[in-house]
């Protein structure tokens, strides 16, 4: 995490907050099995292991893994209007073209640009060289359906689809954060190119602070909307969905991302082992004492509600203007 200058060392140590070699050596080596990284690490593996175990994600249409593939793409793709490729090894949002509709032989993106079949047949095979993937390793392309963004989020952000960060620990959901895309950030929801994040309450999913470029906002610079009028719909199954994960995966120490659909709700979108802490800049809290809490409990709790349960009865934060979701 790049701490802001604004904020004291003893500020810092005061409000909990984890650092990267804490986190590290102390929650993701502890955690978290090296030989179950890669389910997570390889979107293709994540999409089959959450798909055997019923958890809702988009819809996985095409996997395209040779040369041959890429040349039959057009017929592959005949009967969809709109689509979402990615790598199935990329980070950070890199090699990820989302297509929105169709006008005659030309593929549109939301800002309205035209990609001819050959810039689609280009950009794959890009992705199967590991042009976007991690390490520059060999890569699959996935493709899926296409998300269309709950219009009660939507309103808040700046062209893209928002999506939820939720840290999960030991299957507790202990922090939340929205991300919401800006005209800086080129209408995507990635924090380090200009979006900005809302911290989340964890006991009903309003908001209650925001970060942008690491600074305090409390309003979005392009929509205008105050971050404590902020309410994440069907806050409930999204934490059940983000819990369900720990027992899918193994992974102690998780990061779950969720998008809100128009029609299916809650979908998981992926999944990270090393999740990054800016989350706790948005939420003006550190993970620390939510982690250290956990950790010190005689015993777990083995169902997914009484876990969501704990998680909102203690880390929840008590606001005049919101209620229990």
């Amino acid at each position: 995490m790049n701490v802001p200058r604004w904020i004291s060392p003893w500020a810092l140590s005061r409000r909990g907050i984890l650092g990267m070699n804490e986190r590290n050596c102390g929650y993701i080596l502890r955690y978290n099995q090296r030989e179950k990284f890669p389910l997570v690490d390889n979107k293709l593996k994540t999409k089959l292991i959450t798909r055997q175990a019923g958890l809702e994600a988009p819809k996985l249409l095409h996997v395209i893994s040779n040369q041959t593939e890429i040349e039959r793409i057009g017929d592959t793709l005949a009967e969809q209007d709109s689509f979402v490729i990615k790598p199935a090894q990329g980070s950070g949002g890199k090699g990820i073209l989302v297509v929105t509709g169709r006008a005659n032989d030309r593929f549109l993106k939301s800002s309205g640009a035209e990609l001819k079949l050959i810039d689609i047949k280009r950009h794959l095979s890009n992705t199967l060289s590991g042009l976007h993937s991690l390490g520059g390793k060999p890569d699959v392309a996935i493709i899926e359906t296409l998300i269309v963004g709950n219009p009660a989020l939507a309103e808040h952000s700046y062209e893209g689809v928002p999506d939820i960060r939720l840290i999960v620990f030991q299957g507790y959901p202990v922090m939340g954060m929205l991300r919401l895309a800006t005209r800086a950030s080129d209408g995507k929801a990635n924090l380090h190119q200009g979006a900005i994040g809302v911290g989340l309450n964890i006991d009903n999913g309003a908001g209650i602070a925001a970060v942008q470029y690491n600074r305090p906002v409390d309003h979005h610079p392009d929509t205008g909307t105050a971050i404590t009028a902020i309410q994440v719909p069907q806050w409930m199954d999204l934490l059940t969905l983000a819990s369900r994960c720990y027992e899918v995966t193994g992974l102690g120490y998780l990061g779950c991302d969720i998008v809100l659909d128009r029609e299916r709700g809650p979908l998981l979108l992926e999944l990270n082992a090393r999740p990054g802490l800016s989350i706790q800049l948005a939420n003006n809290a550190g993970l620390l004492p939510r982690l250290r809490l956990i950790e010190s409990r005689p015993g777990f709790f083995q169902s997914v509600d009484e876990r969501i349960a704990f998680a909102r009865q203690h880390f929840g934060v008590v606001t005049a203007s919101t209620s229990h979701a």
